[in-house]
């Protein structure tokens, strides 16, 4: 018999989508965060040297290479311009997904409570569940064409057993970017109710449309507040390399490598080579990628035009709200399957916006397939009509 804690956890549904289309090549693959832009040669050529050397091979520093933990501070120092202890500060994990389960760890009890937007990434309302703490979502609301965080709502939802509040900037799946007023509001209820913020780092820089780049930890008496989890999966490319990382406030350093040493442990050492390659990268090389990616959203865009898209200012993927058109995410991805598109319903990704929601992502098909996608949706819609 499964634990209570397993049964509000949803299975995911990217998978099934994938499955349902195969291999066939033909398929516009819009339905995972994927991406065919390659990482750094430098990352490239530092993973294979790593290969055979003993250093790389060992379980040691457990919590991760010296010169990583310090291309990490580095970077954490260029985009918030504090300075933080890369011996004490910063804890290198397997991939972004451990590092977000370690930041809850160290920042909630089983029972407390953790708030997230609605949409938002399945990952982080699930790993929210899975440590023991509960789930309250806040929604987004589309505003003159981009998503918008209700800030009413999100201080009505605090409750004397919130103790954190996790977001990703720009969102995943919406590509919402906070403004200046949103993290204010959302500042506001740390420093007062004395709240952590959980600040999922994985695309920050993932912005589109010349849009103003902030690091929260920045913000007024925030710097102690944040808990930044960060990886090389999205702006470095380097999704199979599976490195992500902590870093904390001075308190919780300890708590954020022993959190990780008894959950995942010790993250590969090869990886962790051409990871810390990769950080050493000019910023020239995330601002390439990054424009490509909007190259590509700007190209979905066409695609949807005159329907009800919600136009991301960052990130790999963005929503259309599918109930708008009379029918479900559902019904219309089966529908998309057989017009050769793969495309993954919102239905889990929140509570009362999000199932409203199919998704695409973008980052993983050319400009010149993504001009596919506007006729093979349309005859999609066509056969649910």
């Amino acid at each position: 018999m499964g634990t209570r804690r397993m049964m509000e956890i949803p299975g995911f549904g990217i998978d099934r989508v994938a499955a349902a289309v195969g291999e066939d090549p033909d398929v516009l693959r819009l339905e995972n965060l994927d991406t065919d832009l390659v990482p750094p040669e430098s990352a490239l050529r530092a993973t294979r040297e790593a290969v055979g050397e003993d250093d790389a091979n060992s379980w040691l520093p457990f919590t991760g290479k010296a010169d990583l933990r310090r291309a990490v501070a580095d970077q954490f120092r260029q985009r918030s311009g504090i300075e933080v202890d890369p011996d004490a500060q910063v804890t290198i994990t397997c991939g972004d997904g451990d590092a977000m389960v370690d930041a809850l760890f160290i920042t909630t009890d089983p029972g407390d409570e953790v708030m997230l937007l609605d949409p938002t990434y399945a990952g982080m309302i699930n790993r929210t569940r899975i440590v023991g703490a509960v789930p309250r979502l806040v929604p987004l609301a589309p505003h003159d064409g981009e998503w918008r965080l209700d800030t009413d709502a999100l201080a009505a939802a605090v409750t004397d057993r919130t103790r954190a509040i996790f977001v990703a900037n720009p969102g995943m799946p919406t590509g919402n970017h906070l403004n200046d007023e949103e993290w204010e509001a959302i500042a506001s209820i740390c420093r007062e109710r004395d709240v952590w913020l959980v600040y999922l780092a994985w695309m920050e820089r993932i912005l589109f449309d010349g849009r103003a780049y902030r690091h929260p930890a920045s913000l007024p008496d925030m710097a102690e507040r944040v808990v930044h989890v960060g990886c090389v999966t999205m702006e470095q490319r380097m999704i199979g390399w599976r490195i992500g990382w902590l870093v904390a406030p001075a308190e919780l350093g300890d708590d954020a490598a022993r959190a990780h040493i008894y959950n995942g442990l010790t993250a590969g050492g090869i990886a962790q080579a051409g990871a810390a390659a990769a950080l050493r990268e000019p910023a020239e090389d995330v601002e390439a990628a990054t424009a490509e990616w909007e190259r590509r959203r700007n190209a979905i865009l066409e695609q949807l035009e005159g329907l009800p898209a919600v136009r991301p200012a960052g990130g790999w993927s963005l929503l259309m709200d599918v109930e708008a058109l009379g029918s479900t995410p559902p019904a219309l991805s089966e529908a998309l399957v057989e017009q050769k598109v793969a495309a993954t319903p919102m239905t889990t990704w929140g509570e009362r916006v999000s199932p409203r929601f199919i998704r695409f992502v973008y980052s993983n098909e050319p400009v010149e397939r993504l001009a596919l996608l506007g006729e093979r949706l349309r005859s999609a819609l066509d056969r649910i009509a």
